[in-house]
C-alpha cells in the first residue's frame, strides 16, 4: 500500500445533497418541500407530530401521581452534626430541637420537619427531637450514648394557623 493508494471506505464518505438546483436535480423547484402549507416554509418543526399517526406521547400510559398534601423535610445528617459540634455551633449539654438547628445553621429552614439520616458518624451524646428519623440514624444516636424524639411532623400551614 502506498500513500497514493489510501481512500475511504464504501459508504463513509456521501456526497451532500443540493436542493433548488433546478430540475435536472431531482430536488429542483420547491427542493421535496411539497407545495404550500406550514412544512413548506422555513423555521417550522412541528415536535411530535407524526404526520398524522398517533404520537408517542399519546400512544404512551400516562404514569405516576404527585400527591398534594406530601410533606417534605429538611434533612440533616448525622455526619452535619458532629461537624458543627466540632466548630463550636451546637451545644451538646442542651437539648437539640428543630429551632435550635435553625439558629445553629445546620438548616435553612424547617420545612414540615426536620428529618435525620445516618449517613456520616456521629461521636456526641445528644439528645434529639426532630419530627423523623431513619432507624439507623436512631440506632447510632443511642450508640453513641443520645437519645432521639420523634415527634408528629406537622404541616407548615398548620403551624402558621396554630
Amino acid at each position: 500500500m502506498k500513500l497514493h493508494e489510501i481512500r475511504d471506505n464504501d459508504g463513509a464518505n456521501r456526497k451532500k445533497k443540493r436542493v433548488a438546483r433546478g430540475p435536472g436535480s431531482g430536488k429542483g423547484k420547491t427542493a421535496g418541500r411539497g407545495i404550500k402549507g406550514q412544512t413548506s416554509r422555513s423555521g417550522v418543526a412541528l415536535n411530535g407530530y407524526e404526520g398524522g399517526q398517533m404520537p408517542l406521547y399519546r400512544r404512551l400510559p400516562k404514569r405516576g401521581f404527585s400527591k398534594p398534601n406530601r410533606l417534605s423535610f429538611a434533612v440533616v445528617n448525622l455526619g452535619q452534626l458532629q461537624a458543627f459540634i466540632d466548630a463550636g455551633k451546637l451545644d451538646v449539654k442542651a437539648d437539640v430541637t428543630e429551632d435550635a438547628l435553625v439558629a445553629s445553621g445546620v438548616i435553612r429552614r424547617k420545612l414540615d420537619g426536620v428529618r435525620l439520616l445516618a449517613k456520616g458518624e456521629l461521636k456526641a451524646s445528644l439528645n434529639l427531637t426532630v419530627a423523623g428519623a431513619s432507624q439507623a440514624a436512631v440506632e447510632a444516636v443511642e450508640k453513641a450514648g443520645g437519645k432521639v424524639t420523634v415527634t408528629r411532623p406537622v404541616k407548615a400551614e398548620e403551624a402558621a394557623a396554630e
